[in-house]
């Protein structure tokens, strides 16, 4: 029988690999769920969503580590917990320091490596940092590698990678919202943080956006809001420096609901009721579009450009003029009646049969 370990270790990657693991435990598939604990709070809040725990819980985490602590943590502890494992494959996710340490770490051991969400690009290695270089190591290192869409597809054929290692699955998120709609009712949760839905939900928390480009990007919505009366919902992401810039430029904006991080579910609720989103986030561009909601990218790239060509998304930049535009345009928009591009709720059986008939 394949032996599967998948791992994780922030809140979007239990998002997206909580169904491949509901997947495989109905398939009758050996997995095993290792956490690294690289967002230790939003883990344990996404535990409780899809009612899994981890078989094995590295924590590693420890405060002010930089990412080449957190990198060399991953690859002792995954080799020193996998040594006696006898696994044949390592499922890792997306872009994090955890799955490309994870990936380095079973390709040193002489274990298959799977990524999910294969062939992600934004063309600068240095934004999103160090999302885009994660990426990359981890599809050099793979035997399969999990493409969303057919545009990652051709990414990969294009860096010259062989045909026969890509298989084209959707996106797990949306199999992670299938879940969430069968098993909670969202406008229940949505009226518990704000009753109307006269609002768009703001994210922001990438690292190259720190700064002045953070602040560009709130200014223009705070002089957006403030002529449309519509109002801003924002969990604000733990990060300190965040919080900083965030309270300087909204706290005392009387449209502005700043609120703690909320789960996943709660997060689904505010896409559903939101008139459109603004973000710097990448799984926020995939999961919008079930809902037929507008994305207003708070970004210089993006290496979700189908968010784009559907029409679902704008790419507005990070100065206040350009996202001010592109807020504006954004209320004077309807989303197209599209399926989302992303995926049809399906991509986590894709992706355990292939691994399972191809051993």
């Amino acid at each position: 029988m394949c032996k599967i370990a998948l791992v994780f270790g922030t809140r979007p990657e239990i998002i997206k690999v909580a169904p491949v693991y509901l997947k495989a435990k109905e398939m009758g598939i050996d997995i095993t769920f290792v956490c690294t604990g690289q967002h230790r709070e939003m883990v344990d809040m996404m535990k409780s969503v899809f009612n899994v725990d981890a078989d094995y819980d590295m924590n590693i985490m420890t405060q002010n580590q930089t990412l080449n602590d957190v990198a060399s943590k991953v690859i002792s502890e995954f080799q020193r917990y996998a040594s006696d494992k006898n696994f044949d494959w390592v499922l890792v996710q997306g872009d994090t320091t955890t799955a490309m340490a994870s990936a380095i770490a079973a390709f040193n051991m002489g274990i298959k490596v799977g990524h999910i969400e294969a062939g992600l690009r934004s063309g600068n290695l240095y934004d999103p940092f160090p999302e885009e270089m994660n990426r990359r190591v981890i599809d050099q290192l793979s035997e399969l590698m999990f493409a969303p869409t057919q545009r990652a597809r051709q990414t990969l054929l294009s860096e010259g990678f062989e045909d026969n290692r890509i298989i084209v699955t959707g996106n797990t998120v949306v199999d992670a919202q299938m879940y969430v709609l069968e098993h909670f009712d969202l406008s229940g949760i949505r009226k518990r943080i704000i009753e109307h839905d006269n609002y768009f939900l703001v994210t922001l928390h990438r690292r190259e956006n720190i700064g002045e480009r953070m602040r560009n990007v709130l200014r223009a919505m705070r002089r957006f809001s403030q002529e449309t009366g519509l109002e801003i919902v924002f969990p604000v992401h733990k990060n300190p420096k965040v919080r900083q810039i965030v309270d300087e430029e909204l706290g005392d904006f009387k449209l502005a609901r700043l609120i703690e991080p909320v789960d996943y579910v709660t997060s689904t609720a505010l896409i559903q009721g939101a008139h459109f989103v603004a973000t710097d986030s990448g799984g926020i561009q995939e999961e919008a579009p079930t809902f037929k909601k507008l994305v207003v990218v708070c970004r210089e790239t993006t290496e979700r450009p189908e968010v784009i060509d559907s029409h679902f998304g704008i790419l507005a930049g990070t100065s206040e003029k350009d996202v001010y535009d592109a807020l504006r345009t954004a209320i004077e928009m309807n989303a197209p009646d599209l399926p989302n591009p992303f995926g049809d709720g399906n991509a986590s059986q894709r992706i355990l049969s292939a691994i399972v008939g191809g051993n």
